[in-house]
């Protein structure tokens, strides 16, 4: 079966397995969304690349450790691990910044051509328009609140004006049928 056949936690079983091409898959399957979350939130093309490469080796860190259960929810594991790094990149970048400023040093930045490339794999996969296309409008608008948005389930249901549990019910629902069009043959 070719990787991208594969379901996410096939390409995570076949990582701790010690097959490096089935982490590539997940990688480059997920990139870009995680890479718009995390844009998203810094609005700085540089920061969000490097949160990306942590977030990605985190993941890979864990998937190694044969003593860690794998996600049953990869792709929402992943965003976890982002958000995580985001909230350590904030605390980080503060204190790495006040050290620069003491020792009158320059942030490090990427040259144009690296730039112009995150840029445009951020401009080409509009990841709100693909799942659009992909679910369902009140599945769409529960996944996007809850994963992209990072909010919480009762002010979800406030906002859609429906109950938390049907809120979980469509995220959940969601969640399946994009794991399902991972998994169909291509």
């Amino acid at each position: 079966m070719a990787f991208d056949e594969r379901a996410d936690i096939q390409l995570l079983q076949a990582t701790r397995a010690g097959q490096a091409e089935a982490f590539g898959e997940f990688f480059r399957r997920h990139r870009a969304v995680v890479l718009t979350f995390l844009r998203r939130r810094t609005r700085e093309t540089e920061l969000a690349a490097d949160l990306l490469a942590e977030t990605f080796a985190a993941a890979l860190v864990n998937v190694l450790d044969a003593g860690r259960m794998l996600p049953d929810e990869p792709l929402a594991w992943l965003m976890t691990i982002a958000r995580h790094k985001l909230i350590d990149g904030a605390r980080r970048g503060q204190v790495e910044r006040s050290a620069r400023e003491r020792l009158a040093l320059e942030p490090l930045e990427l040259d144009d051509d690296s730039m112009r490339r995150i840029e445009e794999l951020i401009d080409t996969t509009d990841v709100e328009a693909q799942l659009e296309r992909q679910l369902p409008k009140e599945q769409f608008e529960a996944l996007r609140a809850r994963v992209l948005d990072e909010e919480e389930y009762p002010e979800i249901a406030r906002e859609l004006r429906c109950s938390e549990a049907v809120v979980r019910k469509r995220v959940s629902r969601a969640l399946q049928t994009l794991r399902g069009e991972m998994e169909a043959p291509r």
